[in-house]
């Protein structure tokens, strides 16, 4: 294919030869794109494309008045937002119920086939595909033009993510009319789930580790983590996809009827959308059921992380006859697949040493391939375990990744036990500082018991001190923390707010607006809330819940410090063991002194909320002395926001359901919090029911 290079005499071009060429080059270069990213079968080299690229790029810059929001220089925005706005949803996007059987599906069959007439059954047929395990997204496209992109939220109002939609190279800015026969319509609303490749998940967290910020836990996180940030250029160096698997005609035009889901995703395929490739029109629940067989054994080989399969009633007649339940389509379900559990053998056993001296036996496994990737290591989480399970080094064992992420291991084969097969018995001394072991009464932990000079429990703490958990410091992470202690330029917390920017730029590959970066991260964290201080601190039993109990009470690092065991223990949810940690942790000498440098450097050492938290509450709120948990992402709150927001009314917050349990606060994605508190009949709100009643 010839293409048009970029000359310096194109800028002497007329407006009119100007427009012709730049709408020329957009077809061009929106062809390529739809080619590479959807299709996959490029047409022209990276330079070629890059040629032409630049050659719009400088026609846009000497004719601004010719640029237009789909011209494929607009894909990644200038200016970072100052932040995300709310968008309600034209139409709701519902959530689905799970099935976790082939029996489960029939049993949901049976219930479709209870609430349509008999005479209808003849017209019962599905659609099934590969559930992507991503974030899901909306769309809307005005005149064959995206003006609009935002997340599922809590399916009614989502977020405004349009500007990091368009970073990603498989949603098309303009429908690409040539690739349709039928008019694309006025109006049009098309869902997909945003994906990370596994690939550049492996990438991304590869290039994190090196820098020294913390890795992502799975494609998912990084996939949303990536599109909710201010800045757009952040996704756009992420390599995202999207591929679609809805379409609602909201302003149909010319466009006649599209009768079934099945018709509808190949009619958006012809518009140019990208679809998922693991779906099949099943004409009987038996050829679902051999779908969700034939890809459970080769969806790893897709390059996308998956978990399960979404089965809908193919026909919308149908489909609006059934309905919809309070939360969920009573036409679709989710048929999740069990965890993959493979045979390995335990060569050694390699010991941990946590920040709090916690020593932790983790099995080195011969490697094994599950749910997608290599796994040679997993927790035995303590000793106590090891015994209850009986694990030896030269056992096969059975393992599976939780939720398709940690490894872990779920029982010996205890019919291959071989003769020469060694006990793991536990550890006398600290491995890494040889100082002796001990247990806590009631704890299954076994600890080293030198805190103050064993190596591992400092470079830990070092790492906690940086954590999101602790003073959420940015740009320094376990790989820095590493070179920082090796040139002893850190040895504790303190020493972090006495490093300038020229000691950064001592290390080995640092350069000067990394070593910027790190140093003024570390600054700002000097602002961080109290409660962030003290769980910072590594005060054993003190977490993040109880660092803002703590804190809430006190309001000050002195006058915690001075607290008695029984004036810590006149606080909810603080209990004898808890409060004699935190007396025995401000008693040590090292700890005071690390204190008072810390406040000498300008570290938070009172509660800001103080003077709001000693007034009254209004007793008479919704939520005032009510219990609440969160589970799963909030569409328009951070978890910290909505927190913050229950104690100023006087609510409290836990981190388990039980029956004293009063709200479930409701996210994206939840986790098991939501079964449990559905079975213990505990009320669940969404956020905008929550916001209502706060």
């Amino acid at each position: 294919m010839t293409s048009f290079y970029y000359t310096d005499a194109m800028m002497t071009l007329d407006d009119k030869t100007a427009q012709e060429r730049i709408q020329a080059l957009r077809e061009k270069l929106n062809t390529h794109n739809y080619l590479y990213y959807v299709l996959d079968t490029p047409e022209i080299t990276d330079t070629a494309y890059d040629a032409l690229y630049q050659e719009i790029l400088a026609l846009e810059r000497e004719h601004p008045e010719l640029v237009t929001p789909d011209s494929p220089t607009q894909r990644v925005g200038d200016e970072p937002l100052k932040e995300f706005s709310q968008v309600t949803h034209i139409n709701r996007l519902y959530s689905l119920d799970n099935a976790f059987s082939i029996e489960d599906l029939q049993n949901w069959e049976e219930r479709i086939k209870r609430l349509l007439p008999a005479e209808r059954y003849s017209e019962l047929s599905y659609v099934a595909e590969l559930k992507l395990d991503g974030l899901a997204i909306t769309l809307i496209y005005e005149d064959g033009h995206f003006v609009k992109g935002a997340t599922r939220g809590n399916g009614v109002v989502g977020e405004d993510i349009t500007q990091n939609l368009k970073t990603i190279r498989s949603i098309p800015l303009r429908i690409p009319v040539k690739n349709t026969k039928t008019p694309v319509p006025q109006k049009f609303e098309a869902r997909a789930e945003a994906v990370m490749p596994i690939n550049s998940f492996l990438h991304l967290n590869e290039e994190r580790q090196q820098r020294g910020e913390p890795e992502f836990a799975n494609p998912r996180n990084a996939c949303a983590g990536s599109l909710r940030q201010l800045d757009p250029k952040v996704p756009a160096h992420r390599n995202l996809d999207a591929l679609f698997y809805a379409g609602i005609l909201i302003e149909n035009g010319h466009q006649p009827p599209i009768p079934t889901h099945w018709e509808m995703l190949n009619y958006i395929e012809s518009l140019g959308f990208k679809l998922n490739p693991a779906r099949k029109q099943c004409k009987t629940l038996d050829e679902v059921a051999e779908f969700i067989e034939k890809w459970g054994k080769q969806r790893t080989k897709l390059g996308f992380a998956t978990d399960g399969a979404v089965v809908k009633v193919d026909s919308f007649a149908l489909q609006e006859i059934l309905g919809y339940t309070a939360k969920s389509p009573r036409w679709a379900i989710a048929y999740k697949y069990p965890a993959e559990v493979k045979e390995t053998i335990v060569k050694e056993v390699e010991l941990s040493v946590g920040r709090t001296g916690v020593i932790t036996p983790i099995a080195i496994m011969e490697p094994v391939q599950l749910a997608g990737t290599t796994v040679r290591r997993a927790s035995l989480h303590n000793f106590d375990e090891v015994r209850k399970k009986d694990i030896r080094v030269g056992d096969t064992v059975r393992v599976q990744k939780a939720a398709e992420i940690i490894p872990e291991v779920l029982e010996v084969v205890f019919e291959k036990r071989p003769e020469s097969s060694i006990n793991i018995e536990e550890p006398q001394n600290c491995p890494v500082c040889e100082a002796t072991t001990t247990r806590f009464h009631g704890e299954v932990a076994i600890r080293c018991s030198n805190p103050e000079t064993c190596g591992a429990q400092r470079r830990t703490r070092l790492e906690y001190w940086v954590s999101k958990q602790g003073m959420d410091i940015d740009h320094v992470g376990p790989a820095l923390i590493d070179q920082l202690v090796r040139e002893k330029l850190v040895d504790g917390p303190v020493d972090f707010y006495k490093l300038m920017v020229d000691d950064f730029l001592k290390l080995e590959r640092m350069a000067e607006k990394s070593a910027l970066n790190a140093y003024q991260s570390i600054q700002e964290s000097k602002k961080r809330p109290l409660h962030a201080v003290v769980n910072a601190l590594g005060i054993p039993h003190v977490g993040k819940e109880t660092a803002i109990l703590l804190t809430h009470h006190f309001h000050s690092m002195e006058k915690l410090a001075d607290a008695s065991i029984e004036e810590l223990m006149e606080i909810e949810g603080i209990g004898p063991k808890v409060a004699e940690s935190i007396v025995g942790f401000f008693g040590d000498i090292e700890n005071q002194n690390m204190i008072a440098d810390l406040k000498a450097l300008g570290i938070t050492m009172h509660s800001k909320a103080a003077t709001e938290d000693m007034l009254p509450k209004d007793t008479s709120h919704p939520f005032y002395g009510k219990i609440f948990v969160l589970t799963g992402t909030l569409p328009t709150l951070t978890r910290d926001e909505a927190e913050e927001g229950i104690r100023k009314v006087g609510g409290k917050i836990s981190s388990s359901i039980s029956k004293k349990t009063d709200y479930l606060l409701l996210g994206e994605n939840p986790g098991s919090k939501y079964d449990k508190a559905a079975k213990l009949n505990i009320p669940i709100l969404e956020e905008s029911e929550f916001k209502a009643l706060l």
